[in-house]
């Protein structure tokens, strides 16, 4: 079975650095990767059918620009490496996206940054790898 590795992408230093070690992990296990790129987002019921309209719009932008300047060159780079590679754009909470994903893919693992700031938000409401290591469906490392 190929190895198949899920890699949360935000293009932050740390998230190319997780981008990194999983192109090296699935180089020396012949497996792929699939860079996910979360954008947060929270449903709001009471939106006119007007405003819900225009929020889908802003969404379609989003999902775009993110297309363009984040995943478009990452596929190309990691192509080169010679590492079979798809991404995906995804609208969620972060962690729980990134296992649902792992889950409907079939990954074998999944690596994410972390940047090692430990400010009062991270502390109240936690980290994207902190809850990934509570809940994560597959084999998860953390990358510093």
């Amino acid at each position: 079975m190929s190895e198949k590795i899920v890699v949360g992408y935000d293009g932050s230093d740390v998230a190319k650095r997780a981008i990194d070690f999983a192109v090296r992990q699935a180089t020396a296990q012949n497996g792929s990767v699939l860079v996910v790129h979360v954008l947060e987002w929270s449903a709001y019921s009471f939106l006119t059918p007007e405003e819900l309209e225009e929020r889908h719009g802003r969404r379609r932008e989003e999902i775009e620009r993110a297309e363009a300047a984040l995943m478009s060159p990452l596929k190309a780079t990691i192509s080169k490496a010679g590492v079979p590679v798809e991404t995906m754009i995804k609208y969620g909470h972060i962690a729980k996206t990134l296992c649902e994903v792992a889950r409907q893919t079939g990954a074998t693992q999944m690596v994410v940054g972390r940047d090692g700031d430990g400010g009062l938000a991270t502390r109240v409401f936690g980290s994207v790898a902190g809850s990934l290591v509570q809940i994560a469906p597959v084999a998860c490392t953390i990358v510093p």
